[in-house]
Parts: C-alpha cells; structure tokens; sequence
C-alpha cells in the first residue's frame, strides 16, 4: 500500500503511519469521507485543518501541495468507498493514508458514557487519539455502538468519535461548540441546510429524546436506535433530506 508522506508517495512500510493510517507522534488530523475517487467536502476539512493547525501552532504544507498529493493518492489506492486520513504533525512531518470504507447500514444502539468529561473550550481534532477510542471501546464493551459523552457541567456534548442531532419536543438540535463540542463538518452542513437549532442540552433531557442521529464525515446522518436501552422513533425522511444535502454539497 502506498501513502503520501511530505507530498511524496511512498510504501506505507518507508513512512510512519501504521495501518489504520495513524501517524506517529502528535499532531491534528481530519478524516474524509471519499466515494470514487473524490474527496467529500474537502474545502471545509481544510479550513478547520488550518484553524486547528493555529491553535496548535502548527505549520502546515501548501493547501495547493496537500490537494495535489491527495489527488495521487485516491489515483494510485483507489477505493470506491473509502477513509482518508491526513494528520499534520507538530514536528513537521505530514502524511496521508486512503483506506477502504465500509458504509454503516444500521441504526446505532448509544450508551452513556459513565464519567463526566472536563470540557475547556472548543475541542482540537487532534493525534493520538486514544482518548475518544477508548471511550468508545467501553460503549462496545457494555454492547453499545457509540457513547454519548456529558460534560462536568451537566450537558450533552456528542458521541465519542460523532456529533449529535437529537430531536426533543418536536424540535432538532445539537449542542453548541462551548459545551465542548468539536467542530464537526457535517454537524455545520446540517445547521447551514436543515433548520436545525443549536442549544445547550441539558442532562436530565436525555429522557425527553425523541429521536436522533449520529453525524460525522463518514456516517453522514447515522440512525439512533436507542439511549440507554430505551428505543427512539427512526425519521427516515429527515434522514433521507440530510443524505441528499451531503451529496449535493459534498465536492469541493
């Protein structure tokens, strides 16, 4: 398998990224949906790169150089669905990895994470990332797909390695960055194109959640079956809207 490595395209065996397309060290990453050959909302995966990449005073390449090099990249690995991993190192390096994907079809059982997490301003997607696998681990663990993560203060935040969209009182919404929410691509189309609102969500709300949905680059708009065991209304039309507006604003 061959992967990008300062712009150069080399056998994953000569770089530092192991299988699952991680990059050794620390650093910022964005993981892009692609579909033959082409690079889901890649636009926007740059900008948050580059406003992440200022919060960690970290240098990044030319966006001209990492285009180009993620051209080569889904040429010579092609996949016709697939995850493209592109980490930014705080030493400099830079890589990026072209894996299969296979696309979620099922809806989500969620658990609650059982410990509150300590939230200080709007979350970095940052390399290792240990800390969110692990959290999902326990949620599969405990026979969960995904944890929903609270904070300290009593909010919803989102899923371990997800947004949410959850429906309370006939209304949709999701949790606002400053509850320590990470600033999901997708959750920012759906706010831009689906009417849905943004408010604190309190804890106690997790009872009154009507249905709900899982949103991330590679899931788009993923079904939640249940909360805690307590099972959701599906909205397969809203879903279907949301899947139509990824597609028609994906590309770019």
């Amino acid at each position: 398998m061959k992967v990008i490595v300062n712009g150069s395209l080399v056998p994953i065996e000569q770089s530092q990224c192991n299988r699952q397309g991680w990059l050794e060290g620390a650093g910022i990453f964005e993981t892009i949906k692609t579909v033959d050959a082409k690079a889901w909302a890649l636009s926007r995966h740059m900008r948050r790169a580059v406003n992440s990449a200022r919060r960690q005073n970290i240098k990044l390449p030319s966006e001209e150089l990492v285009r180009e090099s993620i051209a080569t990249l889904l040429l010579t690995e092609p996949h016709p669905a697939g995850l493209l991993r592109v980490s930014f190192g705080a030493d400099g390096n830079w890589a990026a990895v072209h894996l299969s994907y296979a696309e979620v079809k099922t809806a989500a059982k969620v658990g609650s994470h059982p410990i509150a997490l300590v939230m200080e301003g709007v979350p970095v997607k940052s390399y290792p990332y240990n800390h969110r696998l692990e959290i999902l681990e326990l949620a599969r663990t405990n026979g969960f797909d995904e944890a929903l993560v609270t904070s300290s203060t009593g909010k919803i935040c989102e899923g371990s390695v997800t947004n949410v969209l959850l429906r309370i009182a006939g209304k949709w919404c999701t949790p606002p960055l400053s509850d320590g929410v990470l600033p999901g691509v997708m959750r920012a189309l759906v706010i831009e194109n689906c009417g849905v609102m943004v408010r604190s969500i309190e804890v106690s709300e997790i009872v009154e959640i009507e249905s709900g949905f899982l949103l991330s680059s590679l899931r788009i708009a993923q079904p939640i079956a249940s909360i805690d065991g307590r099972e959701l209304s599906q909205s397969h039309e809203f879903r279907d809207e949301i899947e139509a507006m990824a597609l028609r604003t994906s590309v770019g």
